[in-house]
């Protein structure tokens, strides 16, 4: 065996497809071959599924890897880097998989290639456990912008479970080394603001969503805020199939802090509204800069960038847990130092290493 793989338990932490995004993406980075056994398990419907393979086939094809393992049910995975490659590139995950998790394995793999990339992929948009394509564009894209990562992010159709097809192009301009960022608090909140969306659906749908949404966090105390509203007429609706959604962030003196939440069968659109505006009120409510899914997505990049990065997050949740075990695992013991409890507020240090390719 190579002494240089890193082998990681797929079981540790979450126990799901998290790891296996991050494991793949420091491995594609770094070019240090990995295997990852015991992937996802727990869940009901153990091993790499329709996303998690599509995620593999993109990293893999960013960087010309060697896989072993790669196929629908598979526990284990041999995943060898060998050359840095970028372009445009295409991939379905043919099923209503979610597109931002992919990105989430990807744009890491993508800040370092050798010039600028693009990724088409079809999939959902918006799906459960998994953030929002809007969150991306508004909330994650604002902290990339401050690490000196150049992120574009174009909607060419949205999808929802169960029928998938949405379609989503992404181009990233490397740079390197990543800025390290020091954002422990949010300051002052100067706006809110949100998109609701409805597709295949009426258009009251998204109005009921984005009114419900303002008038919680009005009644909260929090400014009025303004919130787009995305429909088309039906003859213009190219839509595989309904759905709906909203995203509401809250632009802070040092720091956006977003919510999220989908429609679904049965659930009434003033729901899905309340739920977005209660995780953005409850996050806005401990102070801190990083919303409880910030806190987790960025560690992979404060590990890569130069110099130590200080946050502060509203919630130590398990998926960020996860993501410092595993760039402990891959990058080195002491690069995360947490001050905090599970499901509390907390505070992060990562060292980054300031990687720059070879």
């Amino acid at each position: 065996m190579d002494s240089n793989l890193v082998v990681i338990d797929g079981s540790i932490g979450e126990g799901g497809g998290q790891i296996l995004r991050t494991a793949l993406a420091l491995s594609a980075v770094l070019m240090k071959p990995i295997k990852i056994f015991n992937i996802r398990v727990k869940r009901k419907n153990p091993g790499l599924q329709p996303q998690h393979l599509t995620a593999v086939r993109a990293v893999a094809t960013l960087v010309d890897a060697e896989v072993k393992g790669a196929y629908k049910g598979s526990t284990e995975l041999l995943f060898i880097p060998r050359l840095r490659r970028s372009g445009y590139f295409r991939f379905n995950i043919g099923t209503a998989g979610s597109i931002t998790l992919v990105m989430q394995a990807t744009l890491p793999v993508m800040a370092f290639a050798p010039e600028k990339t693009c990724i088409e992929i079809i999939g959902g948009t918006d799906v459960p456990w998994s953030p929002p394509i809007d969150y991306v564009r508004f909330v994650l894209k604002y902290f990339l912008d401050r690490m000196g990562l150049s992120l574009h992010v174009s909607i060419r159709r949205r999808g929802h479970y169960p029928r998938g097809g949405g379609i989503v192009e992404y181009c990233v301009k490397p740079v390197f080394p990543l800025k390290s960022i020091n954002i422990i608090e949010r300051g002052a909140i100067k706006a809110i603001r949100g998109l609701s969306h409805a597709v295949r659906l009426p258009k009251h749908v998204a109005l009921r969503q984005a009114d419900a949404a303002s008038k919680y966090l009005v009644e909260k105390g929090y400014p009025k805020p303004s919130i787009d509203i995305e429909w088309y007429e039906p003859h213009r609706d190219k839509h595989l199939g309904p759905g709906s959604g909203i995203v509401v962030w809250a632009l802070c003196e040092l720091s956006i802090l977003g919510g999220d939440s989908i429609g679904a069968r049965g659930k009434p659109a003033e729901k899905v509204g309340i739920e977005a505006a209660a995780k953005l009120v409850e996050d806005l409510s401990t102070g801190k800069g990083l919303d409880r899914h910030m806190s987790d997505m960025l560690i992979p990049f404060l590990a890569l960038a130069k110099g130590t990065s200080h946050v502060g997050g509203a919630k130590y949740t398990l998926h960020a847990h996860t993501n410092a075990l595993i760039v402990s695992r891959i990058i080195g013991e002491d690069i995360v130092e947490i001050n905090g409890e599970l499901n509390k507020p907390f505070e992060m240090r990562i060292k980054g290493i300031g990687f720059e390719p070879t």
